[in-house]
């Protein structure tokens, strides 16, 4: 049995009952269009009103009806159609009964793939979306044309709907979530990289699976960018359809794409090819951030941005918040937000970033996923390690493993006790990093209010030392 609505687009919502399942950025963009659209609109979330905070004031001028607190097993049971925000587990038992009596799913993107009449732009991958994503949207401005950017990146879509003219190109960044109930592919589909993450709620083999929804549902006439670096991305070609383009930071390819020469990243298409920009001239930190504007190139080729414009933004993008941002230096010391890595992965490659010494913010919720690797560069490339979080214990005894004694490991109560070690233990010429390999669950809503918490903290020791006595 099919979870999804087909063909939405012909779906009349005058009247009907639509429970929205989960109040975000998505669940309050859900309900606003389904309301504005003649709906009968529920919105229901396991989590209270004060968990939520002003999400609710906002919706509750929708006039929709609010179940809060848990999730409403008769809304769910009764509804038309259920719209299921990302990340909502859709095991949950209210949703697996729904199920069964065949009442329709659908999600933000499955709607918005079905009712957007411009072209679209879909990325996915375990790292590196939202910054090849928002580059993407770059050089489509660079390029003066219209596009407009939204998905997993934190920004509602059907709302801005009407603004999305047959001429506007759409750039959507999708996590695994959000290809769950998608029926369609975007017309230029990417795929970054696809690397263990998620395996506390998935299986790996799942996982993959939702990863290739992204190109699973193209046709012959669409475009598929693939990371030729990375073997599961190669084993998606199978189920290519249309025009192929691969990415690597080698300078080979088997077929068209963009490849690194000399340095530049350089565009091939049959036997020519034109240099678009030096990896060097990049502003972003990372041989990760280098992949990521090499795939945005390709991407950025596939829907006909020029490239100058292709050129002009990848050496002037200055990246996204939460992504190795420079947030301050301190006597010397500059402090990193990396809050974006989730995984031992992300935070490797951020420790990759830098040549100088580290002092290491390491926590948060872990994944299930291995931290042997992770720990042996941190031993390398780090004075010290400061833990903190639920998985400080589990990646502490990690540590304790090594035969080497390098670096030193501590233990911090939260973030503000562990920034407040790395501002006493850090030397002039450090890098402190933020990068904690964890999910912030066990202490914050989402990665981003745990990088502002942490851009708070260091802006106060800026304040601290410029009012104290020299």
């Amino acid at each position: 049995m099919s979870m999804s609505i087909s063909h939405l687009g012909d779906l009349d919502f005058a009247d009907k009952r639509v429970t929205v399942v989960g109040l975000g950025v998505e669940g309050f963009d859900l309900a606003s269009y389904l309301s504005r659209h003649g709906a009968d609109v529920t919105v229901s979330d396991a989590k209270t009103p004060e968990k939520l905070g002003s999400r609710v004031s906002d919706v509750e001028r929708l006039g929709v009806h609010l179940s809060l607190g848990k999730n409403d097993a008769r809304a769910i049971s009764e509804a038309d159609a259920l719209f299921v925000s990302q990340g909502v587990p859709l095991d949950l038992p209210p949703l697996m009964e729904a199920r069964e009596r065949g009442v329709p799913f659908a999600s933000m993107v499955s709607l918005f793939l079905e009712l957007c009449t411009g072209p679209i732009v879909g990325i996915t991958g375990s790292s590196g979306k939202t910054t090849t994503t928002a580059l993407v949207g770059e050089m489509f401005q660079a390029d003066e044309r219209p596009v407009f950017v939204g998905g997993n990146i934190g920004v509602g879509l059907l709302d801005d709907l009407p603004a999305v003219r047959p001429y506007t190109w759409t750039v959507l960044e999708l996590s695994h979530t959000q290809l769950q109930l998608v029926e369609r592919s975007a017309h230029v589909a990417a795929v970054l990289n696809i690397t263990p993450n998620h395996l506390d709620r998935f299986s790996w083999d799942e996982y993959r699976e939702l990863k290739a929804n992204a190109i699973r549902f193209q046709s012959a006439d669409d475009t598929t960018v693939l990371n030729h670096d990375d073997p599961e991305c190669r084993a998606l070609e199978p189920l290519v359809k249309g025009r192929l383009l691969w990415t690597t930071l080698g300078d080979a390819l088997p077929v068209d794409g963009v490849l690194v020469r000399d340095g530049w990243a350089s565009l091939r298409l049959g036997t020519e090819e034109q240099p678009l920009f030096d990896l060097d001239s990049l502003r972003l930190r990372g041989r990760h951030n280098a992949a990521n504007a090499v795939a945005a190139a390709a991407i950025a080729t596939a829907c006909g941005v020029s490239p100058a414009a292709i050129a002009c933004a990848a050496e002037t993008f200055a990246g996204e918040p939460h992504r190795l941002e420079h947030v301050a230096e301190i006597d010397g010391v500059n402090y990193y937000n990396d809050s974006i890595a989730t995984t031992p992965e992300r935070t490797l490659a951020g420790l990759r970033s830098f040549d100088e010494p580290i002092v290491l913010l390491l926590g948060g919720r872990g994944k299930n996923l291995p931290v042997d690797d992770l720990v042996a560069l941190a031993a390398q490339r780090c004075r010290e390690v400061i833990l903190f979080g639920e998985a400080a214990p589990t990646l502490e005894a990690a540590f304790r493993k090594l035969s080497d004694t390098k670096p030193k490991v501590t233990r911090a109560e939260a973030l503000p006790d562990a920034v407040a070690r790395a501002s006493a233990t850090a030397r002039s010429g450090d890098v402190v990093l933020l990068s904690p390999a964890g999910t912030s669950y066990d202490a914050y809503d989402s990665f981003d209010q745990r990088g502002d918490h942490f851009r708070a903290l260091v802006q106060a020791l800026v304040k601290e030392v410029a009012t104290s006595p020299r």
